[in-house]
């Protein structure tokens, strides 16, 4: 079995039982703990928490230490972090749940560092968008299917249960981390944690192409986050639907990330990625624009049809732009850079959160729409006015460009 066949297979027990913890925490707050609004915001905090804390101390691990030991150690925080879960249940101590489901956060979120540096390790750079695409669909399929199967079992499997799968799947991910080959360290004189971390920040200000990548992420999720908590008023206020249109949009939108990421794999040799790198951002503009164009008492089909474009298109991109990241760092800066990208992203997250509700709340939810507009338009504008769309191939790029 390939190195890549078996970081996929790590990859599918992690997005599993990331998901199921995702899904999951909200409800069996409610259900094992009968917990009040304000303790599932400080549960669903944490599993945030952890990519937003866990990023850079991670990113330094990985351009220093062994990748199979962590990739194996990933996984296991991951199990171990679950089985706390179950225990903490069945005890009905809450404490001791968030704090279970924040350890295997951080195991979920150094295994996802430690992949993006493993595959430009494992293949040539012509097969590395496969490659990445390879452990993405994984995190497609899970946000598609697991909700859908938390959704039918929530009811009746004890909550316990839900985490003991979660547990379980983690430890197929233990096995397949293990089975890893070793990789080479880069060594290099011993430093400071501080002058590392600004090492790999100033690399991705300076870089003319890891800049836009990392602004144009930041206003897409800015958005996606606004969108998030502005569509539920917005279909019930302007579209005049049934709220539980909402729940197919979602699924609309784990569909076509499924079928954005292998199209990605399939074809993006063959297609110049500045084409991609503008599409992702680009079919994002469309989809805001036909959310603000679809008028009251529309069909449905026309609001999944846009969420599927917004899972569509940025899938590909994702795709295209981690092996651009990779293309371009040198290797004993990967695991910074990508931590630093990494925060920055999530970092946006609760702020987009927090100014669609604002906006929403304050001025309706078609000035919501609207914002989510300007947002995903900010990200194309970057993509457009940058060196992305220079990026003829992924062979003509190479290191150093700082440009």
């Amino acid at each position: 079995m390939s190195t890549i066949h078996r970081l996929t297979g790590a990859a599918y027990g992690m997005h599993f039982a990331d998901q199921i913890a995702l899904v999951s925490v909200p409800l069996v707050a409610v259900l094992a703990f009968g917990a009040s609004p304000e303790v599932i915001g400080v549960l669903v905090a944490c599993q945030s928490a952890a990519h937003l804390v866990g990023s850079i101390p991670f990113g330094i691990l990985i351009d220093q230490k062994q990748l199979r030991s962590l990739a194996t150690a990933s996984a296991a925080m991951s199990a171990a972090g679950f089985g706390g879960a179950v225990a903490s249940v069945l005890s009905e101590a809450v404490f001791w749940f968030g704090a279970a489901i924040t350890f295997a956060g951080f195991g979920v979120v150094l295994f996802g560092l430690t992949a993006l540096s493993i595959l430009p390790r494992a293949v040539t750079p012509q097969h590395l968008a496969r490659a990445n695409a390879s452990i993405e669909i994984p995190r497609a399929i899970s946000s598609f299917a697991v909700p859908l199967a938390v959704g039918l079992a929530i009811d009746q499997a004890p909550a316990a249960l839900i985490f003991a799968v979660a547990c379980a799947v983690s430890g197929v991910a233990v096995v397949a981390s293990v089975s890893l080959p070793k990789f080479a360290i880069v060594q290099k004189p011993a430093s400071r944690v501080l002058p590392q971390i600004l090492e790999g920040a100033r690399y991705v200000v300076r870089h003319r192409l890891l800049l836009p990548i990392s602004l144009c992420a930041v206003f897409w999720n800015l958005a996606f986050a606004a969108l998030l908590v502005i569509m539920v008023p917005a279909i019930k206020e302007i579209y005049r639907l049934d709220p539980g249109t909402f729940g197919i949009c979602l699924a609309a939108f784990g569909l076509a990330a499924i079928l954005g990421s292998w199209l990605a794999g399939r074809f993006s040799n063959r297609i110049s990625p500045s084409v991609i790198l503008l599409f992702g951002p680009g079919s994002s503009v469309l989809a805001a624009c036909g959310l603000l164009a679809i008028q009251p008492g529309t069909r449905e089909f026309w609001l999944y049809a846009t969420f599927f474009l917004l899972g569509f298109g940025p899938s590909m991109w994702l795709v295209v732009q981690n092996s651009v990241r990779q293309l371009v760092t040198p290797p004993a800066m990967l695991g910074r850079v990508n931590a630093v990208i990494q925060t920055a992203i999530y970092g946006i997250r609760p702020l987009g959160a927090l100014l669609g509700g604002l906006v929403a709340g304050s001025a309706g939810p078609q000035a919501g729409l609207v914002f989510v507009a300007i947002a995903y338009l900010a990200s194309f504008a970057v993509s457009v006015f940058s060196g992305l769309r220079s990026v003829t191939s992924f062979g003509s790029l190479g290191l150093p460009s700082s440009d």
